[in-house]
């Protein structure tokens, strides 16, 4: 059954075209993401497909009786609206309590929240699982969303893709979470000058026959190109040899210069070079970390005697449910947050850049070239000097737009901005503080492309799942123990964990089978208090970051050994040394992983 034809579309928004006689169409069950650069219409296309926006030229028509949902990117809610009021309305408690769809989500969206809160003071994060619940309740034939994993923690994401795959509602999603569009979706739109190109698949899918289209087109190129040499070789013999020749061909010669393509306008990232890191980079203390102030006078402790080292090279993505603290550790390896107790011990060769999530630091009033240049006017790249305003151009800011005011630039032109200043000043330390934020999926990989070849020691706080394992080497998590926790598993084993009650969540548990759900309005009784172990506890904690640390260092050696085994493929003597060598590397790191699974075990 077709749900949706749209015939000839075309919008503008001032003398650009962002869709130019489109024409698509969408039936049941489709499950279709749209990707394209920032700008470009995405939001307007999904817009127009709800018909939000009417088109300037052709038609859009829907079936007769559709149900469409509509998520857009911002969340208004009604002035004095509650969670129940918007998510519920005026349905009676055992009328949705019976419903096993409004059950499912609101255990897996807003289970953390009282149904009669307002929602006025409620973080973008709430708000917009709040938004989320409101469109999922209902039933639908279409579901329209317009980044539904803005303000969302890895668990949401992954909760929501679960949900998308197994309702079966027809789905078009814009987002720039590739992971999220691999999981839910099964063709990909890309919103390119005014055209919508259509792929089967998801995001990997989309990125392998991108690649092949590039491909067939380059060699048709280089044909092309060996043709026009030809052709205006000919050309050039002289007019009378011109008047000689059909007239046909001299038009032909004339089409293929015309024909000659524009230079690409993309964002490129320059590798910046760094200062060397000595043998120390941070080393967290006995480190306890209170934030806030309650009425009584206390404070909430964040960290309890927390110990981590980061070295150098390392390269570390740190996850966490919101406010677990993930931006507060930054802070302190940053040295904005002190401790109560313990130290924190900085490298003297640390040359540290942070990214906050913010963007605090940039001036509003202050034009893009002036907020580059307060930092440096001209770095070094290799062989080559480059100004604050030819690296801007490299970044997408052309002529005029480097005149602009920083506060008139977009959210992702902010972030592309603040990574830019970050590393004009040469750091070998990278605090990345959800780096991914407002940036389109073209950006994401020039980002991702830079960051691979970066040298220096990284950490990065991100709910973009596909960003961190691109970029990191290991996956560490605050889990609401006061400590950080090595995750060998990456995120699946943080959600595993986090699914079997590894971090404490508010809320109430969802419903088993056959049983009335606790409402989220209900207050859940808080658990009795494990006795705290004492000195005990605390030494099996440090002894288990003891162990941490062992086991980084003994996975770095085995993969030295497995890279000098490549070069001594010949030496059979040298071979044997160090395939012995590499046998007790492999022992004694299963030695040291079973007795922290043991320990681990011991402390939870």
């Amino acid at each position: 059954m077709n749900l949706i034809n749209l015939e000839n579309v075309a919008k503008a928004y001032g003398p650009k075209p962002l869709l130019d006689a489109v024409s698509l169409g969408l039936d049941e069950g489709d499950r279709v993401g749209v990707v394209g650069r920032n700008g470009g219409g995405k939001s307007t296309l999904v817009s127009v497909v709800a018909r939000e926006t009417g088109p300037d030229a052709g038609r859009v028509t829907h079936a007769r009786g559709l149900r469409l949902g509509f998520l857009t990117q911002r969340d208004e809610f009604p002035e004095g609206a509650t969670v129940r009021s918007v998510v519920l309305g005026d349905r009676a408690e055992h009328e949705w309590a019976g419903d096993v769809r409004a059950r499912d989500v609101l255990g897996g969206l807003i289970a953390d929240l009282d149904l009669d809160a307002p929602l006025a003071g409620m973080s973008g994060g709430e708000r917009r699982r709040v938004a989320l619940a409101r469109l999922l309740v209902p039933e639908s034939d279409l579901l329209l969303l317009d980044e539904p994993t803005n303000h969302l923690d890895i668990e949401a994401i992954d909760w929501l893709a679960r949900h998308l795959k197994g309702r079966g509602t027809a789905l078009l999603v814009v987002t720039h979470d590739r992971w999220f569009l691999d999981e839910v979706t099964e063709r990909t739109w890309e919103v390119v000058d005014g055209r919508v190109e259509r792929y089967e698949g998801g995001y990997s899918a989309y990125v392998l026959a991108k690649a092949e289209r590039a491909r067939i087109a380059a060699a048709t190129e280089a044909k092309r190109q060996n043709l026009l040499r030809k052709e205006l070789a000919w050309l050039r013999r002289g007019p009378q040899a011109r008047t000689s020749k059909p007239k046909f061909r001299v038009d032909a010669a004339q089409a293929l210069i015309a024909d000659e393509p524009p230079p690409r306008d993309a964002v490129e990232l320059t590798r910046f070079a760094t200062a060397r890191l000595g043998k120390t980079v941070y080393d967290v203390e006995d480190a306890t970390v209170e934030l806030g102030e309650a009425e009584d006078g206390t404070r909430r402790t964040i960290f309890e005697r927390m110990t981590w080292r980061l070295g150098p090279g390392d390269r570390v993505g740190l996850v966490g449910v919101n406010g677990s603290g993930k931006s507060t550790l930054l802070r302190l390896l940053d040295g904005s947050v002190s401790p109560v107790s313990g130290k924190v011990v900085q490298g003297k060769t640390v040359q540290l850049a942070h990214l906050s999530q913010n963007l605090e630091e940039l001036d509003p009033s202050r034009r893009v070239l002036e907020s580059v240049e307060e930092i440096r006017r001209r770095i070094t790249v290799g062989k080559r000097d480059w100004t604050a305003s030819q690296l801007l151009e490299r970044l997408g800011f052309q002529g005029d737009r480097q005149w602009t005011p920083v506060g008139d630039l977009s959210g992702g032109e902010r972030r592309r901005l603040q990574i830019l200043r970050l590393l004009m000043g040469e750091p070998n330390v990278l605090l990345l503080d959800e780096p991914t934020n407002d940036l389109d999926i073209e950006t994401l990989t020039e980002v991702e492309d830079l960051l691979d070849g970066w040298p220096g020691t990284l950490v990065v706080v991100s709910h973009d799942r596909y960003f961190l394992e691109r970029i990191t080497d290991h996956v560490v998590a605050l889990l609401g123990d006061g400590r950080v926790s090595m995750l060998p598993g990456g995120v699946d084993e943080y959600l595993e964990r986090r699914a079997a009650g590894g971090a404490p969540k508010p809320g109430p548990k969802p419903a088993r089978p056959g049983e009335t759900p606790a409402t989220p309005s209900e207050k859940v009784a808080p658990a009795p208090a494990k006795p705290k172990g004492g000195g005990q506890d605390w030494k099996a904690r440090k002894e288990l970051d003891r162990l941490e640390r062992r086991l980084e260092k003994l996975t770095r050696q085995e993969a030295e050994l497995h890279e000098r085994l490549a070069a001594h493929a010949t030496d059979y003597a040298k071979l044997q040394e160090l395939d012995g060598r590499l046998k007790e590397i492999q022992a004694e790191a299963a030695g040291v992983e079973e007795e922290w699974l043991m320990l681990a075990e011991d402390l939870g």
